[in-house]
């Protein structure tokens, strides 16, 4: 349907306009591939609230000319945004990076390990994230975040890393969204107290560990394979999805070789792909140095 569009719009514009994709997940170079002057084609991707939110992810294409990726740039910042320019792989920097806040959280619970407020209280207090995964997914919608999972697992030809989970999937199927619906994780109808978490916190500071140190790597991940900047990565993340700092800053501040040992702990565990280290995770422990180093 995008491609059709996309098709009906050229004939309407000019020779210099420029045309966009405002999609979170879809490849640019796909979309792009039914015109004619595919050099016109680019990824623009602004996070809601797109008026409150500063982040615009700027995707050039493999057809991308370099004017039309100047020209957009430049009008974008016109607008006091904050761009970061990303390669066109799928869910370019945030929606691939973020993928174990909500991924991580529920294999959690599922494990039995804690409920969804106790994850949650785990990732805010002591964490400080704004909002923990489970409330995060209520509020971005149970459908829609399980469709955004979906089909990055499925771009990312079925890496484990990125594996939709069976809750998320159920509670999507029951019509159990979140806000929208007046259900997700937690029950949003009037006079409906919500639970309360188990304020333990050495539990807690386990569940922060294991979700920051997925992050962490799939922030890794993601420097590794020239997705981004270290820079870009960090202020996509922060301007975003407001993560409380940058992750590839966090991993130094936790210290790169606490950050190795636990997903080496968690892989020897579990012997799942999901929780393979990144080699330039590995590399810069050897390297004795930090990722900015």
């Amino acid at each position: 349907m995008l491609k059709l569009i996309f098709c009906f719009l050229i004939n309407l514009l000019n020779h210099t306009n420029i045309l966009a994709s405002n999609t979170s997940s879809l490849s640019i170079a796909s979309i792009g591939s039914v015109l004619k002057k595919s050099e016109r084609i680019i990824g623009i991707h602004f996070f809601n609230p797109a008026p409150l939110m500063p982040l615009v992810e700027i995707i050039p294409s493999v057809q991308t000319s370099e004017a039309t990726l100047t020209l957009s740039k430049a009008l974008i910042d016109s607008w006091c945004k904050v761009t970061v320019l990303t390669k066109d792989t799928p869910g370019f920097i945030v929606n691939r990076v973020a993928r174990p806040f909500y991924g991580e959280a529920l294999r959690i619970y599922e494990e039995g390990i804690a409920d969804f407020a106790t994850i949650d209280w785990a990732m805010t207090t002591l964490g400080g994230f704004k909002m923990g995964p489970f409330t995060l997914m209520d509020y971005i919608g149970n459908d829609v975040n399980y469709a955004v999972t979906e089909s990055v697992f499925e771009a990312f030809y079925y890496d484990p890393r990125f594996k939709p989970s069976f809750t998320q999937k159920r509670h999507a199927e029951a019509g159990f969204l979140g806000r929208k619906s007046g259900r997700g994780y937690y029950n949003y109808a009037e006079g409906v107290e919500l639970p309360k978490a188990k304020e333990d916190l050495v539990l807690g500071q386990q569940i922060f560990e294991r979700i920051i140190v997925m992050l962490i790597n799939e922030a890794f991940d993601a420097l590794f394979l020239n997705v981004a900047s270290r820079e870009a990565i960090d202020l996509a993340m922060t301007k975003g999805v407001n993560y409380p700092k940058g992750l590839l800053q966090w991993a130094d501040e936790i210290g790169l070789e606490k950050v190795l040992n636990k997903l080496e702990e968690l892989f020897t565990e579990y012997g799942e792909d999901r929780y393979r280290p990144n080699p330039l995770l590995k590399r810069k422990v050897r390297e004795m140095q930090g990722v900015n180093k």
